[in-house]
Formats: structure tokens, C-alpha cells, sequence
């Protein structure tokens, strides 16, 4: 039996199903057993154990969420680098270049992000 012949990835598509069935069985059996009484106290917010003060709902700087985008796509830059690490002996001078024309994209994704201003706090 060859390795890329359809019965191969029997196991997968069983292990799929088995899956996937847990989490409907699992989902529609709380929703069937579980406790369907709404009050108010019930549906009022919990945190632990503090009164509830005003409103959540206030507006938050675009600034925070931009950071925080840029700081995920920046770290996981990083992840892509530990293939190389790991191989860049075998991959000689065209892995190398794949690196440096990697990190050259990011680099100016970074330079516009510094050029637009998404760094400056003060504005």
C-alpha cells in the first residue's frame, strides 16, 4: 500500500469524526440537561466577588488595539525563524535567501508602520 493512496488517511477522517461528533454530543447534551432559568441576578455580570460600577461599554484608543496587532504579527515573525535555525545548513544559499527576502518584507511593513505614526503615543 503506497503512502499517499485514499485508505491512508482513513484514521485521520475517523479521528475528524470522532471529534467533531464529542463536541455536538457534548454541546447538545448541556443544552439539553442544563438549567434554562434566566433572572436577572443570573444574567447580571460576576467579577470576582467586586460590585459592578458603571459602564463597560467606554471607548478604548484605536492606539492599544494597534499595538497589540502589531505586537502579535511581530512575534510571530519570530516562529518562522526556528525552521531556518533549525536547517540552514541544508538549505544552503537559497534557504538564505528566503530568509533575508522574509525579513526585508517584514522590514518594510515595519518602516511604513514607523513612518505612519502607529509608535507615537502622543497625538
Amino acid at each position: 500500500m503506497s503512502m499517499s493512496s485514499p485508505s491512508s488517511y482513513l484514521p485521520i477522517v475517523i479521528q475528524t469524526g470522532v471529534a467533531i461528533g464529542f463536541v455536538a454530543l457534548a454541546l447538545g447534551l448541556s443544552h439539553m440537561l442544563g438549567p434554562k432559568r434566566k433572572t436577572t441576578q443570573k444574567d447580571e455580570t460576576f467579577e470576582c466577588g467586586i460590585e459592578m460600577q458603571g459602564n463597560a461599554r467606554f471607548p478604548v484608543s484605536v492606539k492599544y488595539f494597534l499595538t497589540a496587532i502589531l505586537f502579535v504579527l511581530f512575534d510571530v515573525e519570530v516562529i518562522f525563524f526556528y525552521p531556518y535555525a533549525v536547517n540552514f545548513k541544508e538549505m544552503g544559499v537559497e534557504g538564505f535567501v528566503a530568509v533575508v527576502s522574509f525579513v526585508a518584507l517584514f522590514l518594510a511593513g515595519f518602516i511604513y508602520v514607523w513612518k505612519k505614526g502607529a509608535f507615537e503615543w502622543e497625538k
